[in-house]
């Protein structure tokens, strides 16, 4: 992780501050296509159950950014890209959301809840402003060790998801990847639904955004939510549709 960030930040100085810096987080997401019971059972326990995103998020006491980690290509070994594309293939003909889904850039201002995300749907690009959605967090007592963090657990129900949360009072900050925060400290690893979508912190650094400004998104097409969640719906059910009549082969809707 400290090679993205060596990347990310290579040619931007900057000022340090306690209550900003950046977190390397991983995002791992299980596979909701059906592998094909024809494919040989070796060739079947190569290909990846889970799609694992790396992403870098920016932060001060107010405001925050997550986008995707830049991955260098020599880092994977052509078998890892062959069974990476075969993965990808399987996911084109997929009529699940996290498989058709890519989020491109998130920022959230933690003082009056506005979260502003560039997402990408079927190579579609979209601008999608809303607020960010409040957790009824449950406070545990429970506590442990993460990344040299003392980390407390939160848990919550959000549309019909239950989510555990371990958050660190260590930074002050509320907030966290993606669509969580909203705890009295920085979050640090979500889990959703026992495990089908995992958000873990790798690398923390509070030296600072080195030269890193935080904004909003401009890039997409600029939809509201409820238009976005229609046309979602409404393309998933067209693939589903679509390879029913075509037995498993389809186009691209857009």
């Amino acid at each position: 992780m400290h090679k993205l960030f060596a990347l990310a930040f290579l040619m931007v100085p900057g000022m340090a501050s306690a209550q900003e810096g950046r977190i390397a987080f991983s995002r791992s997401v299980q596979y909701e296509f059906e592998i094909p019971e024809r494919l040989p059972q070796e060739f079947r326990d190569q290909i990846p159950t889970t799609n694992v995103d790396e992403f870098l998020y920016f932060f001060n006491a107010g405001e925050s950014v997550m986008l995707p980690a830049p991955v260098p290509e020599e880092e994977l070994s052509q078998q890892d890209r062959r069974m990476q594309g075969f993965a990808m293939r399987m996911r084109m003909m997929s009529a699940s959301r996290s498989d058709q889904e890519e989020l491109i850039y998130s920022y959230v201002n933690f003082a009056d809840g506005v979260m502003a995300e560039t997402k990408d749907f079927l190579g579609r690009r979209f601008l999608i402003s809303a607020e960010r959605p409040a957790y009824a967090w449950a406070l545990g007592s429970e506590q442990r060790q993460y990344l040299d963090y003392v980390v407390q657990k939160a848990t919550a129900v959000h549309d019909g998801s239950e989510v555990e949360a371990w958050f660190t009072m260590q930074i002050p900050v509320q907030g966290g990847p993606g669509p969580y925060g909203g705890l009295p400290g920085m979050i640090l690893l979500v889990t959703v639904d026992g495990g089908k979508t995992v958000y873990a912190a790798s690398d923390v650094a509070l030296d600072g955004l080195k030269g890193y400004e935080i904004g909003a998104p401009d890039e997409g097409e600029m939809v509201t939510p409820e238009e976005y969640e229609e046309m979602v719906v409404e393309k998933l059910e067209e693939i589903q549709i679509e390879m029913r009549s075509r037995g498993g082969n389809r186009r691209r809707p857009f």
